[in-house]
């Protein structure tokens, strides 16, 4: 199947970066927001990402002017209607996505397939809600989707083949590398990271060193280009808290519990980078 229009819903972080790599690819993409207000940040945030390449010599004027021109936004999920593909962006909540996929369950053709960007929340689950489970896979990308080269293509029990090769076509086409995993809280990347970063607060929690050795020891030691605490700082300690709840509910494995000190910095509203505070200071960004 020839991918002809993609859609994409929500135009967060995300979001907005699946619809860019989408338009660069060459697709024509649709992208739906719930209210002008947000469509209209996704729009700036792409005009931005793109203005920058531009700056820094890795696209032309026209090129992002063509690419800019390949989006349709809306706030209507009717206009999602004649996609080759879905892919869904939105809130971490699988009730919201799955009243979604429902909805698109009746408006888009038979043959178009239904992806979400999950990462942590079970493809199957929002499969189960339509009536083609055999038509949706999961798609995970990383932020920034326009830099980062990887995305997780997830497989359900029932996802069939041709909808499996419809996303590594799409992925591939972006520019991406892909990896597949099967439906499992996490996947690959997830499932391995995130004790990685638990292990890193305990550490801290216990003494081992401070914040800024733990990091400098783990780039230095083990040639990570970002150490432990920081990456926890820029994904946002809020998210990673609800993605290790998810995980250790799932498994029950001791490897997945958020530690106390976590609990008490999201709970003190310091969620990281984007709240001025984390296990870093960011409010004064001169220094």
């Amino acid at each position: 199947m020839a991918i002809q229009k993609v859609g994409v819903v929500g135009c967060g972080l995300m979001g907005s970066g699946i619809a860019q790599i989408a338009a660069d690819a060459g697709y024509a993409t649709v992208v739906r927001e719930v209210d002008e207000r947000l469509l209209g940040k996704g729009k700036a945030r792409i005009e931005g990402f793109l203005g920058k390449a531009v700056e820094k010599g890795k696209a032309t004027k026209e090129q992002a002017a063509a690419t800019l021109g390949r989006i349709t936004w809306t706030t209507k999920v009717e206009d999602l209607a004649s996609c080759d593909l879905v892919v869904e962006a939105i809130v971490e909540n699988m009730g919201v996505k799955q009243e979604l996929f429902r909805a698109l369950d009746g408006l888009c053709g038979p043959d178009a397939v239904f992806s979400s960007n999950t990462s942590s929340l079970s493809i199957g689950d929002m499969a189960a809600c339509t009536k083609r489970p055999q038509s949706f896979v999961g798609l995970h990308f990383f932020n920034p989707v326009p830099l980062m080269k990887l995305v997780e293509v997830v497989r359900t029990i029932s996802t069939s083949d041709r909808a499996y090769q419809v996303a590594v076509e799409f992925a591939t086409k972006t520019g991406k590398t892909v990896v597949t995993a099967k439906d499992t809280p996490g996947f690959v990347v997830n499932l391995l990271l995130v004790p990685y970063l638990l292990d890193a607060i305990r550490a801290l929690e216990k003494g081992v060193a401070s914040a800024k050795d733990i990091d400098v020891g783990m780039q230095l030691g083990c040639g990570h280009p970002m150490g432990p605490l920081t990456l926890l700082d820029f994904v946002g300690l809020d998210t990673t808290l609800y993605i290790a709840d998810i995980m250790f509910h799932e498994f029950k494995d001791i490897r997945y519990a958020a530690p106390p000190l976590l609990r008490r910095m999201v709970a003190a509203g310091m969620h990281g980078k984007k709240t001025g505070r984390g296990f870093y200071d960011y409010s004064q960004p001169a220094k």
